[in-house]
């Protein structure tokens, strides 16, 4: 990294080191790390509740899943063409894009890259879900009011992986901290939307900690989930103003893909933070 003529000149190698032929990433150690931080704290959280040791680990495995394939079917059907097609570059250069359903065996590359926090977001909801009815008998809200807040740590960690890959990144800026992604053939200087959404996403977990151990927001069913969604998914909203499109099919959206996407859970959490202060608030159950 260096800085030329007031900007930053971005260009780390996203490759840590090499097993053999297997390279291990930043992106994949962000991730991994993001998620045994989680861990971590997901436990100490609810071990303050009195919640069994097995029901933490059984919840990490189904939340562990669900992340990795959530976000990549979400990716797969939210981002991805469905069969072959030729699309037209910006300049008028015509290639053939391959379609999910057309190779339907790509969906497993995932080390091609391809993860929708959409998708990872809905698979966490339907594996707590299950979690609840099968393992700790008690309402999904109590779950994911409580995962939801070391979610947003994690969420942060995972845009720092994606800077380190020189990815998902802004459209021209001529601030001064605008970042030249060289890596990718970049000459001028773009918005580093994944430092703005890490930081975002960082603010929201400190907000939802708080709101965790100094507040009764826990007592009050939705709540904590609610925040998570107002919060991460209005940031998304915004931030995607400045964000390059990640498929070319949505340059004549008038709102991109993530934008629609995070409409339905900013919605949804202002209906749950409502209800959750409307409602009197009481002590979670195991019904």
């Amino acid at each position: 990294m260096s800085n030329i003529l007031g900007y930053i000149y971005w260009d780390p190698n996203p490759d840590i080191f090499y097993i053999g032929n297997l390279s291990v990433r930043w992106y994949g150690l962000l991730f991994a790390g993001g998620l045994l931080i989680g861990y971590y704290i997901g436990e100490w959280m609810l071990k303050s509740e009195g919640v069994k040791q097995k029901w933490i680990e059984s919840l990490f495995v189904y939340i562990l899943i669900a992340t990795v394939v959530g976000a990549r079917l979400g990716h797969v059907f939210f981002y991805g063409p469905y069969f072959d097609h030729v699309e037209t570059g910006l300049y008028g250069n015509e290639y053939l894009v391959r379609g999910y359903l057309s190779h339907p065996l790509d969906i497993f590359k995932v080390w091609q890259g391809g993860l929708a926090s959409h998708g990872g977001t809905i698979g966490i909801i339907i594996a707590l879900y299950i979690h609840s009815r099968l393992i700790t008998k008690r309402t999904v809200l109590w779950s994911l009011d409580r995962i939801a807040v070391p979610t947003a740590l994690v969420g942060s960690m995972i845009r720092m992986g994606n800077l380190m890959n020189s990815e998902v990144y802004g459209v021209k800026t001529t601030l001064p901290w605008g970042f030249v992604f060289s890596l990718n053939g970049e000459a001028l200087p773009k918005h580093p939307t994944q430092i703005y959404e890490a930081l975002a996403y960082l603010i929201s977990f400190v907000w939802l900690m708080f709101l965790y151990k100094k507040t009764t927001a826990k007592n009050r069913p939705g709540l904590l989930l609610g925040a998570f969604f107002i919060l991460i998914f209005t940031a998304r909203f915004f931030i995607e103003f400045i964000k390059e499109d990640q498929e070319l099919f949505e340059a004549n959206m008038v709102l991109n893909m993530g934008q629609w996407l995070s409409i339905p859970f900013i919605i949804a959490g202002i209906f749950l933070v409502v209800r959750a202060k409307v409602l009197p608030e009481k002590i979670f159950n195991n019904k």
